[in-house]
This record gives C-alpha cells, structure tokens and sequence, in this order.
C-alpha cells in the first residue's frame, strides 16, 4: 500500500496524477480517431506548432506559464492550415503535416532568437519535455475544463466522427458535413496538445495521442470498445508511469511514455502468438 500512500500524501502528485489521467485519458481517445485516419504524424506536427506558439508568446513579452495563451490560437491555425492542405491539395497526410512541422518549429527557433539580450532566461528544457510535477491547482482547473469540453464535443458528434472516419465518401454523400469534422478534430487535438505539453513537454506530447490509441486498436473489435480500451490504457498509463517515477526518482514523463510503449510492446507480441 506504500506505493499508492506514499506518493498520494504529496500534493504535488495528487495534481501530477489528476493532470496525467486527465490528459491521458483524453488524448489516447482522439488518439483512435488520429490513427484510423492515418495521420499518426499530426501530434509531432501540432507539438512543434505549439513550439512556434510558445516561442511567439515569449517574443512579444508573456511569461513561459502564459505563452500558452497565444500558443493555443497559434497550434489551432496551425491544425486548420494542415486540414485546409489535406482537403484541397495532393499531398498525403505525412507531407502535409511534414511541412507545417518544420515551418512551425523553425519559426519558434527565430522567435527564441528575436527576444532581446536582457529578456528573462527560458528554461527550454521544460518546454521540450514538460514539468507535470510542476501542475498548479489553476493548471489542473484548465485541464479539466477542456476534458470536459472535448468530451462534450466528442459525444455529440461521435457518430457521425465515425461514420466520416471509416468512409469519407459515404458519408460526404448522405449529408454528412465531413469537411467541417475534418477541421473540428484537427483543431480539437491542437488544443488538447496545448494543454498537455505542460505535462510532458513538446517532445512526447504525440506519444500520448498515438501508443495508446495504436494499442487499443490491436485489442478492440469495434470503434466505442477501441476507444474506451484506449481510455484507460492513457489514463491507466499514465498513473502507473508517475508512481514508477516518483519511486524509482527519474524523469516523469519519459516514465509514463515508457510503460505506454511496454503495453504496446505485449500486445503486439501477445497478438503474434495468437496470429501464430
């Protein structure tokens, strides 16, 4: 019981477990839609917008902790731009999400090196790769609002998400308005990725959306079991990583994405010897 007490009688870990459920949870669900679709690449793509976002803020003279503010709107037109190529021009959805990848990260690059000699130092590292022990009470209230938003958005337009997901052309034809979900959920996922690169930082922001989701699918048999499984493998991945860390005393989100990737690695494996 000392490896649940512990950690809880912290309240740093209480808000770093809340945050990491929370954005677990939330970001392995769109994660389902992300790889059906085939757009794996779009978490690393929009985690670099909110790069460039960060960067613009901390130019034009907010603080790291109010960057995100500016951040959001940013990874948001970032996230429409791609949509927008991806429904109008020729290329595949890698190419796509390629292009904006590299303009938005060199663009925080520049932004970095435009701010004056005597602006306050930034702690590039905490951008890169998160502080979720860090989370503030206001921080997990902002978390929860745009979980219980998404999830809000998500339920009133899953069927027809769905529907778009598995045959775009179908769908299009019995009036469904599959342009404006493509946008929807490319900017849903922007904002959620703003919310959690605080927790595990531009770096592996997109693990969070995709080996979840990329798991859930090898064990569901249809699109509501693959996303509930997909629920708690974020959630439950993300609880287990952090009391890994806070015992073991390394690097909380490299930890959370590690056991993420070792219940990716048994289910392959385990899906091999049934295939077997």
């Amino acid at each position: 019981m000392n490896f649940l007490t512990e950690p809880l009688s912290q309240p740093f870990m209480v808000h770093a477990l809340l945050a990491g459920i929370m954005v677990g949870g939330l970001c392995a669900t769109l994660g389902v839609f992300v790889v059906q679709r085939g757009l794996s690449f779009i978490g690393d793509g929009l985690a670099h917008a909110c790069f460039g976002g960060i960067a613009l803020g901390l130019l034009i003279g907010t603080t790291l902790e109010n960057s995100t503010l500016v951040a959001l709107p940013f990874t948001v037109l970032v996230a429409l731009g791609i949509a927008y190529v991806l429904r109008r021009g020729r290329l595949r959805g890698d190419v796509a999400v390629g292009v904006f990848f590299s303009f938005s990260f060199a663009l925080g690059v520049l932004f970095l090196g435009l701010r004056p000699p005597d602006a306050p130092v930034v702690n590039v590292e905490s951008v890169l790769f998160g502080s979720i022990l860090a989370i503030s009470e206001h921080d997990l209230w902002v978390i929860a609002g745009v979980t219980a938003v998404s999830l809000l958005i998500l339920g009133a337009t899953w069927s027809r998400l769905a529907y778009a997901t598995f045959d775009a052309e179908l769908a299009t034809l019995s009036g469904v308005p599959v342009a404006a979900l493509d946008y929807l959920l490319l900017a849903l996922v922007a904002v959620v990725i703003v919310v959690a690169v605080k927790t595990v930082g531009v770096a592996l922001v997109s693990s969070f959306v995709i080996i979840p989701a990329a798991s859930a699918r090898l064990l569901g048999q249809s699109l509501p079991g693959v996303a509930l499984i997909a629920l708690g493998l974020g959630s439950g991945g993300a609880a287990a990583g952090l009391l890994l860390s806070y015992h073991l005393d390394v690097a909380s989100g490299a930890t959370i994405i590690l056991v993420m990737s070792a219940v990716f690695a048994v289910t392959v494996l385990a899906r091999g010897k049934r295939a077997s």
